[in-house]
């Protein structure tokens, strides 16, 4: 494959407002190219939830805990399990202490939902939740400057070489069976509406356990090229990450300024022109 094309698209992001910005593309034999300082540790942000829902899938798959086992949130009288809370389907508040709504009625983003989900890890593995996954995602896949810092939800540090190798993992799963992923990557409880942070209501608002799905959304940071499957993850520290599985293509950016309009103008247009680069440079 000619990557030439696919390296003058990532440039592109030369003109992104960010001071830095570090940007990759990766199929499931290895990185075809990257700009801008790929070994440079940033803030995951809330691309942290696919690394943390990746940990779950794979406790899970081990036979630590259920998907559909109940979680103790506080102030629900409802029952919420496991995979409510990595679909945001769960009902709870935007915060704790808010108003909880009955599971499976609204797709509300609750960060903190992957709080209580690293705390169940944690009881049923032994092991502080960034142990685990140290131990079960970032050493077996090589990302070895990335780490957990904080909430499971947003604490991730990393580069994107990492991401890159976790994408290679995500196109062709090594450490949970292809059905485990490809259950996580398909739309749970479909048909619910609710609001991307920064972007607003889609109706629906797909999601599977801990992927966001493109799903036909428009004005979206994955742009319009994407088919519905694809599926990935954005965070307010300007970082993404998404997979295309029908190609077999992915992509992942950091960067060190702050989610805004300056990301909204520029995501979906910059993913469009390199999906269809990639499409061109694989014909």
């Amino acid at each position: 494959m000619d990557t030439t094309a696919i390296a003058a698209t990532l440039a592109q992001v030369e003109g992104w407002e960010p001071d830095t910005v570090a940007v990759g593309v990766t199929d499931d034999s290895g990185t075809l190219a990257t700009h801008g300082p790929t070994d440079r540790r940033l803030w995951l942000a809330s691309v942290t939830k696919l690394l943390s829902a990746y940990g779950v899938l794979i406790a899970a798959a081990e036979g630590h805990l259920h998907l559909d086992e109940p979680v103790e949130v506080p102030g629900s009288l409802e029952t919420v399990t496991v995979r409510h809370l990595l679909a945001h389907a769960g009902g709870l508040a935007d915060t704790p202490g808010g108003n909880h709504r009955p599971p499976e009625q609204r797709r509300i983003y609750a960060d903190w939902g992957y709080g209580l989900l690293g705390e169940v890890v944690e009881q049923r593995v032994g092991l502080p939740f960034g142990d685990h996954l140290a131990i079960e995602v970032f050493e077996p896949l090589g990302m070895n400057d990335t780490t957990l810092e904080g909430a499971p939800g947003h604490g991730g540090r990393g580069t994107v070489d990492d991401l890159l190798r976790f994408a290679r993992e995500l196109l062709a799963p090594t450490l949970v069976p292809q059905g485990w992923l490809t259950e996580a990557t398909r739309i749970a409880y479909p048909g619910l509406d609710g609001v991307i942070p920064g972007y607003g209501r889609r109706s629906p608002n797909d999601w599977g356990l801990g992927f966001e799905l493109q799903g036909g959304k428009a004005d979206h940071w994955m742009g319009t090229r994407l088919p519905p499957e694809a599926f990935g993850h954005f965070g307010r520290s300007g970082s993404f990450l998404w997979v295309d599985p029908r190609t077999g293509f992915a992509a992942a950016s950091l960067a060190d300024r702050e989610f805004g309009a300056w990301a909204r103008q520029v995501w979906g247009p910059f993913n469009d022109r390199l999906v269809d680069t990639l499409r061109s440079a694989a014909r």
